[in-house]
């Protein structure tokens, strides 16, 4: 069997097969090649899901093991700019060498009679599992792709599981309705086992799920919290119920900015805490929400003027954008870039972010996916925004460049939409064109 002497040429032969966008949810096909590679961890598994905030929480999980010694793998999709992010050990992306001696195992077990066609995600998932089990790790931190249910991740019994929020994104496949993703979301949770629930009123077809499953369900603001603030600049107050009751913890403010991500801490505190395998100090604790990074979340490219990315591409995650966003002074313009996949509840997202946008720059995003400027102007459109605050440009980067002649030092833009568009931002500011 002849293999790709590249990443990048395995990535372009997965693609071929299955494009990124193309999603099949279910899990025989995969089971199937799973049990071929005999790759089930030996260890304590963290799986996390939710419409937002699964990405962050499973970051501060991570980061807090590395912090207290322990040698965690993180799987996380989709990547902004190198594959490699996908897959990471104790904070390291693993090197191509090893994505594409994983692939070439996947390849080979997909490939037995009788051969299992797989998705890029799931040829991928099986992948990160296979360096996984063989890296000696004290704990698999896996962040679901879609849903739960039927994502691939949800191969492995989760030791703990995380359901940061459910709100309404890829309704084709998961429902238009909170209740039925709920129900979706509710697949990750197993009998006796501690389910971590940051929604603060789940939807009941969610609750009705868990509790079925006989999932040991911990609820934001019942089992565990965020304690209002005490003025402790550096400081915030995690709260959980213990059999004495309820105990607080004095904890440092995680890195990733917004007040949003206070939630998300507590969610991955709660998990740790729910787990016995591990030691874990005030100080590791402290020390690992100190330390979490993640791109393109809230994240500011240029000072003067201010120029922030975000990933948020749905109503619930531009709800929080737009509340860090007022944080900053009113002074100067602010300008939205703005693109989007077509497939995407844009007009919420719009509505979502007029209160605190003056002029918005709309761009297309590649591949059969990405919204056009015309689709992105009847979002705007709709929500009554006049056609003298858009301007159009030919994509992300040319935008980039604009702003870097039009914009003064009192000016904002938010450069958000897609993972792509930020994706696209971020190549331009780290070149030397864009500096």
């Amino acid at each position: 069997m002849i293999f790709p002497a590249s990443l990048d040429a395995w990535l372009k032969r997965i693609e071929q097969r299955h494009p990124q966008h193309h999603i099949a949810l279910g899990l025989d096909r995969i089971r199937t090649v799973y049990r071929r590679l005999d790759i089930a961890p030996k260890c304590s598994v963290a799986i996390v899901t939710g419409t937002n905030g699964k990405g962050s929480t499973s970051a501060m999980i991570a980061a807090i093991l590395k912090a207290g010694g322990y040698r965690a793998g993180l799987y996380m999709s989709p990547h902004l700019m190198r594959y490699n992010e996908r897959v990471c050990i104790n904070g390291v992306e693993v090197s191509d060498c090893a994505l594409c001696e994983a692939f070439a195992a996947v390849e080979v077990a997909r490939s037995q009679k009788p051969e299992i066609d797989l998705t890029y995600f799931e040829f991928g998932t099986l992948a990160a599992f296979w360096i996984f089990a063989r890296a000696n790790l004290d704990a698999w931190v896996l962040e679901v792709g879609l849903g739960g249910r039927f994502d691939a991740v949800n191969l492995i019994d989760a030791d703990v599981a995380v359901v940061t929020a459910i709100d309404i994104d890829h309704t084709n496949f998961l429902g238009d309705n909170r209740d039925s993703i709920g129900f979706e979301k509710a697949g990750i949770a197993r009998t006796g086992r501690p389910l971590v629930c940051g929604d603060k009123k789940p939807p009941p077809a969610f609750i009705q799920a868990v509790n079925e499953i006989g999932a040991r369900v911990l609820y934001l603001g019942q089992g565990f919290g965020v304690e209002e603030s005490l003025g402790e600049k550096d400081y915030w107050r995690f709260w959980r119920q213990t059999d004495h009751g309820r105990q607080q913890e004095k904890r440092a403010l995680p890195a990733l900015p917004g007040c949003h991500q206070l939630d998300n801490a507590a969610m991955a505190l709660a998990a740790l805490t729910a787990l016995s395998d591990f030691s874990l100090t005030d100080q590791v604790f402290n020390q690992g929400l100190r330390l979490v990074s993640l791109q393109g979340r809230l994240q500011i490219v240029r000072d003067a003027p201010l120029i922030l990315c975000d990933v948020a591409h749905n109503p619930h995650a531009a709800r929080a954008l737009n509340t860090f966003f007022r944080r900053f002074p009113k002074e100067g313009k602010t300008t939205a870039l703005f693109a989007m996949l077509a497939d995407k509840d844009i007009e919420g997202v719009v509505r979502c972010m007029c209160g605190v946008v003056d002029q918005w720059w709309l761009a297309p995003l590649p591949g059969p996916r990405g919204a056009d400027t015309a689709r992105l102007r009847r979002a705007l459109a709709a929500n009554h925004i006049g056609a003298e605050k858009i301007r159009e440009f030919p994509d992300v980067a040319s935008a980039c460049r604009e702003a870097d002649a039009l914009l003064r030092k009192t000016d904002k833009m938010l450069i958000f939409g897609s993972f792509i568009t930020v994706s696209e931002a971020l190549r331009y500011y780290e070149t030397p064109s864009g500096q």
